[in-house]
């Protein structure tokens, strides 16, 4: 457990110090102690502080996260100073601009972050309590929500989503261990110690309720879905291999997982769209290469005009995008922005019209998100009735298929499963159980 430093402390008098924490971290603790004991000692840290979370106020907790979005200005210095040991390393490796973008922190995004994080502590809770039925045996049937405890989440190398998945954790009430990318672990270090848990501590909450495994290796990752008993709820973001792997190691220990597995969002641009919307959307929707919800198909009507199809491949090109066009030597869905070193491509591909283009955005791609371009409501409504992934949208950006910019709060990820449960971008409302509460009518006051 981190202690806990006072907000009078000079910003940046901790960067010596949290260099020094961190590396000997990175170097010498792999060394001591195994994958599973480390992510177990992180778990107890948790578990122990969680009931400090599930019995807080409402004011309590906003109060956390109004301290989060105020730490995030404090200790800027020492944040972008650990980011920035984490890009150069990054270049050094020899990681691509796409993954460092995602990677890199800057003022602007942290303030972007601080703003989320105000608009998440005035978002109303959820109630506790919903009354299903009162009886005709005099008792009355409650639906009653409860934190999960310790939740854990494993995710890519990106410094931000520390904050996001802490901060909903938060708001959920849940404790957690947060596991991210060794190549943003510095950056996630910092913010865990000088915004996250100081934070919890300046509203009266234990700051250890949220933890982040300061080990590198990916072993960690494993150990994170195979203790149930410490934490029974992880979620998996990241590579499609990976995060399959790991959610079925998950299934093995009786570990449920929400897994992150796989995105790429289709533009399908019907023969009745406006060329002008078609190309603004293809344009939105490559506007960041590195993240799930990017163009990362374009399925053209055979009927589109020649021209309006001209100009969407031409308005590609111009920012730098290869196009793969048939025939292809790979799968129409294969998810470019996990390519390493060809983000910048688009594949595109021609279909007969609406029914076609959703049957092939369901066998095809990941489920995560397609749209249709097209002023014709009876395309519209044939396209988003036959696709059964976890976002359609008719004259919208697949862009949109993200926490804060769908559903205005941050996400913890974006769940494609297709089986019951929180589908699509997974917010604080999703991580709770259902308890039935029976309590007889007469004795309510």
């Amino acid at each position: 457990m981190l202690s806990h430093h006072g907000g009078n402390r000079p910003v940046g008098s901790g960067a010596v110090q949290l260099r020094k924490t961190t590396e000997v971290r990175m170097a010498t603790e792999a060394s001591t102690e195994s994958a599973a004991d480390v992510v177990a000692g992180c778990a107890r840290h948790a578990q122990r502080a969680a009931p400090t979370l599930a019995n807080a106020s409402d004011e309590a907790i906003g109060a956390a996260l109004h301290a989060m979005a105020h730490r995030l200005a404090v200790a800027a210095a020492d944040v972008l100073a650990a980011n920035s040991a984490d890009i150069a390393a990054a270049e050094q490796s020899g990681m691509t601009q796409a993954l460092i973008d995602r990677l890199r922190l800057g003022k602007t995004r942290l303030t972007e972050m601080a703003d989320q994080l105000a608009l998440l502590a005035e978002v109303p809770f959820p109630a506790r309590d919903r009354v299903l039925e009162d009886r005709p045996d005099g008792l009355r049937l409650i639906e009653r929500r409860r934190p999960v405890g310790v939740v854990g989440a494993t995710f890519e190398a990106r410094p931000n989503v520390t904050v996001d998945v802490a901060s909903q954790l938060v708001k959920s009430r849940n404790a957690g261990v947060l596991r991210t990318g060794s190549a943003a672990l510095r950056s996630a270090l910092a913010l865990r110690e000088q915004v996250i848990a100081p934070a919890l501590a300046d509203a009266g909450l234990d700051p250890a309720a949220v933890q982040l495994v300061p080990d590198p290796r990916r072993d960690c990752a494993v150990a994170l879905v195979q203790q149930p008993e410490l934490i029974p709820l992880v979620i998996v973001r990241g590579s499609g291999e990976t995060t399959s792997t790991l959610a079925a190691e998950g299934a093995r220990h009786g570990v449920r997982v929400l897994a992150h597995a796989a995105g790429g969002g289709v533009l399908y641009v019907d023969a009745a769209a406006d060329p002008a919307l078609a190309v603004e959307l293809l344009v939105a929707g490559l506007d960041r290469l590195g993240v799930c919800n990017r163009v990362n198909l374009l399925l053209v009507a055979d009927s589109l005009p020649d021209q309006t199809h001209e100009e969407l491949l031409e308005a590609a090109r111009q920012r730098g995008i290869t196009l793969s066009l048939p025939p292809h030597d790979h799968p129409l869905g294969h998810e470019w922005a996990l390519d390493t070193g060809r983000e910048a491509t688009l594949t595109v591909s021609r279909v007969g019209g609406p029914g076609q283009a959703a049957q092939v955005a369901n066998q095809e791609t990941s489920g995560l998100a397609a749209t249709i371009v097209t002023l014709d409501e009876a395309a519209a409504h044939e396209f988003m009735d036959a696709y059964d992934g976890t976002g359609v949208f008719w004259n919208a950006s697949t862009r949109l298929l993200d926490g804060f910019k769908l559903r205005r709060v941050p996400e913890t990820g974006i769940n494609v499963d297709r089986v019951p449960g929180p589908r699509g971008p997974v917010t604080f409302a999703d991580l709770y159980l259902r308890q039935f509460v029976i309590i007889p009518v007469s004795l309510m006051a």
